[in-house]
């Protein structure tokens, strides 16, 4: 339970890729600033997000050093184009503490969601869209007052894609937030967001994938690890499953993440409703 040592320079490679990506494709035609913001930006774009999963855990800089830590979000949140980080960080929390809790774990989707998109077609509308409704659900299922950093975070941002627009125009600006949505949305990486927590097999709530995808997610798919030890950074991760494969060897889990999104849409077991949801007695704000 350290800090990440690597994580600080890998986020700045990523920002500096995408500020690269910008200057490059100011004079692109839409077409192929569109391919490029799936095939590369939404790469990037995806991974910063699980970067700022990781720093919101302390990873970065340790937990002697939590303003250190979201500032560094900040900063990692800067090529998705709206503010995210300091707003994750605030919600992450109740998903480790009361995960699946009715009205408190806003990962879990809401009954609407569950009643609609039931046919093939709705849930790969569904997972197209599901970066607005990350989003937007929150505001719905547990709303929370805004935060001063939350605030802060906003105004970084805005002024951040103000000087790329005053700087290379407009296309930088739509590219950097076409990264975010097509990255976020039906993205080979977005099947993480099905594969971690969707009942698969009656029983069994939350899976993990070891898969090559983990090279470029912070090792995200180690969820179960991750889960039991909310504290380990993403590079260590391997490490407990090495340690106690008695763990986690003989528990289901994923092997494609691209397989995980074709059986989501085409079995008929699996959708928004496809999600253990439990009731959770609040715990005291000082544990």
């Amino acid at each position: 339970m350290t800090p990440d040592p690597q994580i600080k320079w890998t986020v700045l490679v990523l920002v500096l890729s995408q500020l690269l990506a910008c200057w490059l494709v100011r004079g692109l035609a839409w077409r192929w600033l569109f391919f490029w913001a799936y095939v590369f930006g939404g790469c990037v774009n995806h991974s910063l997000t699980l970067a700022i999963h990781d720093i919101s855990h302390n990873t970065a800089f340790g937990t002697r050093y939590p303003a250190y830590n979201r500032w560094f979000a900040i900063f990692a949140n800067l090529p998705i184009g709206l503010p995210y980080a300091t707003s994750f960080k605030k919600y992450h929390v109740d998903h480790h503490r009361y995960l699946g809790g009715d009205g408190l774990d806003v990962d879990v989707p809401t009954r609407l969601e569950g009643w609609l998109f039931c046919t093939p077609a709705r849930k790969l509308l569904w997972l197209v869209l599901q970066p607005f409704f990350y989003s937007l659900r929150p505001l719905y299922v547990n709303p929370k007052a805004v935060t001063r950093m939350e605030i802060l975070n906003a105004l970084v941002q805005m002024a951040a894609d103000v000087t790329i627009f005053v700087l290379w125009g407009i296309k930088p600006v739509v590219y950097l937030l076409a990264s975010s949505l097509l990255g976020l949305g039906l993205h080979p990486i977005s099947g993480h967001f099905v594969a971690e927590h969707y009942m698969f097999l009656k029983g069994h709530e939350t899976y993990s994938y070891y898969g090559p995808l983990n090279w470029i997610t912070f090792n995200v798919g180690y969820h179960m690890e991750h889960h039991d030890f909310p504290s380990i950074p993403g590079c260590n991760l391997p490490l407990v499953r090495k340690i106690a494969p008695e763990y986690y060897d003989h528990l289901p889990q994923h092997h494609s993440w691209v397989k995980v999104l074709w059986d989501f849409v085409f079995e008929d077991s699996l959708g928004p409703y496809a999600r253990v949801k439990r009731v959770c007695k609040v715990a005291d704000d000082r544990l």
